[in-house]
């Protein structure tokens, strides 16, 4: 830690589009920290036996290259960088030590006295970015971040801290269920960031914007509640239990969220969850990626003329599932637009379905993956065509089909 007798970090922006950084550890500090670095668009190579899901996903988009083993002094050659995610303190020394003597700062979480380097407070406003060191006082950068980005973000009267309904715990505990938006870390709404910056504790889904969780402090609680489409999955009466037993032990929770916390969300069942054990919750809505995705990749739900309706609609079971409670045959007969949500794995069987009750072959459709993110992409087809031109063009989840003449009612989106 600097001190009167210590000289000041000198601050510095690295440039780290293309150039290597090794990441040793696959738990909660890389997953905050790998979302920052591939912004940046750096090389990375994460180097551990065990990944969390959201760091999986990651790997699995082809974003950075995973060495499923422990660390080895050659992982650092051509490396620029290197981040010591790991709470081993003989494991993280030796990290140090292999990036000392080939002279590549180092940055550790377990101590950052022994770093060559620090991580700072960040936060981002447009193309502004702002990162503030606290003289080894973490708390201190925190403080001084938030009021910068509050400063940055006020766009009126001085925010104020929301009044909670309800009589709160003697522990003071609290849940918080945050919709954090479609992937741009910025369309988070400002309660909800503002909450975040409160919380103790932060329960995420994978689709979070992982810039989001770069900006906690560094004394909060991560639990990655990622669910990866079709694999491994946190049992919902799980991510019950942590909330409730978080806010009885006097913690303030924040349940982030992707999208909006009751679109396909199962924010309700935590609500209900909450509710039963006496923890007061706050809803926070979130921008829906139902009528965001589309809307930022050109595509209104809606238009004079075009569409006086829209239905959105969850695609993640087959037409033909018992469980199914959608009415596809009712679908097929509506003028409006149709939004599906995790609709890509049965993509084939919908639109068959859909022709078979009567909508046209040649409804215009689209598919965006990763919407308002910078990995956006998009396909636009027909619904006779859609599933196959989706598999042609090896789109993944999460991606959102959109059918409907709306396809073709604006001119392709520029992007911002």
């Amino acid at each position: 830690m600097t001190g009167p007798t210590s000289p000041s970090p000198y601050p510095l922006g690295l440039r780290l589009d293309g150039r290597r950084v090794v990441v040793v550890g696959g738990g909660a500090v890389a997953t905050r920290r790998v979302p920052a670095l591939l912004d940046a668009g750096a090389d990375v190579l994460l180097v551990s036996p065990e990944l969390t899901p959201a760091l999986r996903a990651h790997v699995d988009a082809g974003r950075l290259h995973w060495e499923p083993r422990r660390f080895a002094p050659g992982d650092l050659d051509g490396a620029w960088l290197v981040q010591v995610a790991v709470d081993d303190r003989a494991a993280a020394a030796a990290v140090s030590a292999a990036a000392a003597e080939r002279r590549i700062f180092c940055v550790r979480a377990d101590d950052r006295t022994a770093a060559s380097a620090w991580t700072p407070a960040v936060t981002r406003h447009g193309p502004v970015t702002v990162a503030v060191l606290g003289g080894g006082d973490p708390r201190r950068a925190m403080a001084t971040r938030d009021a910068v980005r509050e400063l940055l973000a006020r766009k009126g009267p001085p925010l104020t801290p929301a009044v909670e309904e309800g009589p709160p715990l003697d522990t003071g505990g609290r849940v918080a269920l945050v919709g954090s938006g479609p992937g741009d870390p910025e369309l988070i709404t400002v309660k909800g960031w503002r909450l975040l910056t409160e919380a103790e504790v932060v329960v995420a889904d994978r689709l979070v914007p992982g810039l989001l969780l770069d900006e906690l402090r560094p004394d909060v609680e991560l639990v990655d509640a990622s669910k990866i489409p079709y694999g491994p999955s946190r049992a919902q009466e799980e991510i019950n239990r942590i909330l409730v037993d978080r806010a009885r032990a006097g913690k303030v929770v924040v349940r982030l969220k992707g999208g909006d916390p009751y679109v396909f969300g199962r924010g309700g069942e935590e609500l209900l969850a909450c509710a039963e054990a006496g923890v007061p919750v706050t809803v926070v809505p979130g921008v829906t990626s139902a009528i965001a995705v589309p809307e930022v990749a050109g595509v209104p739900v809606t238009h004079r003329g075009v569409a006086h309706e829209f239905t959105v609609v969850s695609g993640h079971l087959a037409p033909d599932s018992p469980a199914s409670l959608v009415r596809w045959d009712a679908l097929a007969g509506l003028r409006g637009t149709l939004v599906i949500l995790m609709g890509l794995k049965n993509l084939a069987a919908i639109a068959a379905t859909l022709i078979a009750h009567g909508k046209p072959a040649d409804t215009p459709a689209a598919v965006i993956q990763e919407g308002t993110t910078a990995a956006q992409r998009m396909l636009r087809s027909t619904l006779g065509a859609v599933a196959a031109d989706v598999e042609a063009a090896a789109l993944r989840p999460p991606a959102i089909v959109v059918l409907g003449d709306v396809v073709h009612a604006l001119p392709p989106a520029t992007p911002a």
